[in-house]
C-alpha cells in the first residue's frame, strides 16, 4: 500500500493553468439551457448560415472532399482570401507564403503566441481581454502585462503603453473591433502602435475577427494598412464570425513570409490541416457573393441598433458600440449591490436572461457594475429578452 501511494504521488499532475478553471462561456451557456433562459452570453448566432454557403458544403463534401487539406490551407481559399485583403485594405500578400488557414481564430492565436513568445518575455495586453490569450503566454513561457481600459470609452491610453515597455516585451496583443467592449481603433491608435512596436523592435498579433463589423460609416481599418507595423504583426480573422458559422472553427493568419515560415511549424503538430469541405465551400462563397461580407457591418448594426431601441425603456445604461456584435449595459440602477457575476446569475435563474459579467474579462477583476449582451440574434430573439430586460 504504502509503494502505491508513493507511486501515486510521484504520478500527480502539476497543472501548468493552476488559476484556470471551466470559462465563464461555458458556465453561463450549460445555466442559460438548465434554466431555458434567452442565452445572450455566448457570442454566437442563432439564424442560420447562408443557404448558398450551405448547399456548398453540402456539394463538395458529397463530391468527396472530406479528407485532409493541405496543411496551409485550400489553395482556392488562400487565393480568396489574399483577394479579400487586397479589396478591404490595399494590401497584396502571398496566398503562397503569408496565409494559413487555421482551425478557428483561436488556433490562430494560440499559435503565434506560442511562435513568437520566449521564457521570461513579457506580453502587453489590454483588459478587458479575451480569455484565450493570457493562458497562451503562460504555456509559452511568457509574463502577460495587463493594462486596463475603463469605461465608457475603454480607448486605449497610448503613453501608458509606451511607459509599461521594458526591456524584456516582446509582443503587444492588440483586438480591435474590440471583445468585448465594442471599441473600435481609429487612424491615431494604428498609428500610435505601429510607432511603438517599430520604435521598440516588438511583435504585434491583431486580433481582427470581428473586422467587417464596424458601424455608424467609421472606416474599416487594421494593421494590414500600416505596412511597418504589418512587417511585424500577426494579423488573425475568422470566418466563424464572417459567415455565422461558429462551429465550423475556421480562421486564417496572415503574416510575413518568414513568420509565416515559423507559424506553420508549429500550426502543423496542433491540427495540422482544418475542415476541408468547409474551406472550399468559403472559397466559393467568397468568389460568388462578395456582397456578404461587404454588407456585415450594416447587417450588425441595423440589429445593434434594434435592440438598443427595444432597450430604450429599461432602466440599463447601454455603453457606446462601434463594433463587434456584443452590447454593454451598466445595470446600477436595477441592482447596485450584486456583482457582475453575482448579477448575471440572478438574471438567468429568476429573468431567463442570459448574460456575461465583465469582471472576468480583467485579470484583477473589475467593480464596474457591467454586463455584456450578445446581439447575434434574430429580432425575435432581441425583443423577447429586451421584453424580460425591461420588466427589472
Amino acid at each position: 500500500m504504502q509503494v502505491f501511494a508513493t507511486f501515486s504521488l510521484l504520478m500527480s499532475i502539476i497543472s501548468k493553468l493552476p488559476a484556470v478553471g471551466t470559462t465563464i462561456f461555458s458556465q453561463m451557456s450549460q445555466l442559460a439551457a438548465q434554466q431555458q433562459a434567452i442565452n445572450l452570453s455566448q457570442g454566437f448566432p442563432d439564424f442560420p448560415a447562408d443557404s448558398s454557403l450551405l448547399a456548398r458544403l453540402a456539394a463538395h463534401s458529397q463530391a468527396g472532399l472530406n479528407q485532409y487539406a493541405p496543411m496551409p490551407g485550400v489553395v482556392a481559399l488562400r487565393e480568396q482570401i489574399a483577394a479579400l485583403t487586397s479589396h478591404c485594405y490595399q494590401r497584396e500578400v502571398s496566398a503562397e507564403t503569408e496565409i494559413t488557414v487555421t482551425s478557428g481564430a483561436t488556433e490562430a492565436l494560440f499559435v503565434a503566441i506560442q511562435m513568437l513568445v520566449q521564457q521570461g518575455d513579457e506580453v502587453l495586453l489590454f483588459d478587458p481581454a479575451y480569455d484565450s490569450y493570457s493562458p497562451a503566454i503562460q504555456l509559452a513561457g511568457g509574463v502577460p502585462v495587463h493594462l486596463r481600459l475603463e469605461a465608457p470609452s475603454y480607448q486605449v491610453d497610448w503613453q501608458q503603453v509606451a511607459a509599461a515597455i521594458t526591456p524584456r516585451t516582446r509582443l503587444i496583443i492588440v483586438n480591435s473591433p474590440h471583445n468585448p467592449t465594442g471599441m473600435v481603433f481609429n487612424r491615431a491608435d494604428w498609428q500610435a502602435l505601429e510607432q511603438l512596436v517599430c520604435q521598440h523592435g516588438l511583435y504585434c498579433i491583431s486580433d481582427e475577427v470581428y473586422e467587417h463589423m464596424v458601424f455608424d460609416a467609421k472606416p474599416q481599418l487594421s494593421a494590414h494598412g500600416f505596412a511597418a507595423l504589418a512587417e511585424r504583426t500577426v494579423v488573425v480573422s475568422s470566418f466563424g464570425k464572417t459567415f455565422h458559422v461558429t462551429g465550423w472553427k475556421l480562421g486564417y493568419a496572415i503574416a510575413p513570409a518568414a513568420l509565416t515560415a515559423e507559424f506553420r511549424k508549429i500550426h502543423q503538430y496542433v491540427t495540422f490541416a482544418s475542415f476541408t469541405p468547409a474551406q472550399y465551400a468559403i472559397a466559393d462563397m467568397l468568389a460568388a457573393h462578395p456582397e456578404q461580407v461587404a454588407g456585415l457591418g450594416v447587417f450588425y448594426q441595423q440589429k445593434r441598433d434594434f435592440f438598443a431601441k427595444q432597450l430604450a425603456a429599461s432602466r440599463f445604461r447601454l455603453l457606446p458600440c462601434q463594433g463587434t456584435y456584443f452590447q454593454l449595459v451598466d445595470y446600477r440602477a436595477i441592482a447596485p449591490e450584486l456583482t457582475d457575476v453575482e448579477f448575471c446569475q440572478w438574471l438567468t435563474v429568476q429573468h431567463k436572461v442570459a448574460a456575461i459579467p465583465l469582471s472576468v474579462f480583467y485579470q484583477q477583476g473589475s467593480e464596474a457594475r457591467i454586463i455584456r449582451l450578445c446581439f447575434a440574434k434574430q429580432q425575435q430573439t432581441l425583443a423577447a429578452a429586451a421584453e424580460l430586460l425591461c420588466q427589472l
